[in-house]
């Protein structure tokens, strides 16, 4: 059941005994081992926590620096090379950080990467929607000329009336 108890049952139909047993699993351990343990989680709970902020702050990091570079890697060539400079610069300055270990360096790294990350990546999309937008555009004035040109294939239609009519003898 629920508590971990077992209850086996078993009877031999040629001789009509029957037999009963129940298993109750212990976990091995006293109420007191149990306490102390409980007090320990409690005594290291901030500890726990600074190095649960530490370990995803470094996370946090590592995946910008990698988000940072595939942007340049994919707009360095669409974009102001000073920008382009300010985000391989922060780069370096998060990169560093992440080898030193310090939470708050490398919060203050992760930050000061996040802006100039923001302004590449935003001058490197307006600069290809002008272009997209063009290419959108031409398009829609090809379907536009290719729908006129069906019509006038299709001119020649016949409008006809028709009256329902009803059989009354069933």
């Amino acid at each position: 059941d629920a508590n971990g108890i077992v209850h086996v049952s078993a009877k031999d139909l040629g001789t009509g005994k029957e037999q009963k047993i129940t298993i109750q699993s212990d976990s091995g351990m006293s109420k007191e081992d149990i306490d102390r343990m409980v007090k320990e989680a409690k005594a290291h709970e901030a500890e726990d926590k600074k190095q649960k902020e530490a370990v995803d702050a470094k996370n946090m990091g590592e995946n910008l620096v990698y988000q940072a570079e595939k942007a340049v890697k994919d707009f360095g060539d669409k974009a102001d090379s000073a920008k382009v400079s300010a985000v391989n610069d922060a780069i370096a300055k998060l990169k560093d950080a992440l080898k030193g270990g310090d939470t708050e360096a490398i919060k203050k790294a992760t930050e000061a990467l996040q802006k100039p990350l923001y302004e590449l990546s935003a001058q490197a999309y307006q600069q290809a929607g002008p272009q997209a937008g063009a290419q959108g555009a031409a398009g829609a004035q090809q379907q536009a000329g290719g729908a006129s040109e069906q019509k006038k294939d299709d001119d020649n239609v016949v409008d006809a009336e028709y009256t329902d009519v009803k059989d009354d003898k069933k």
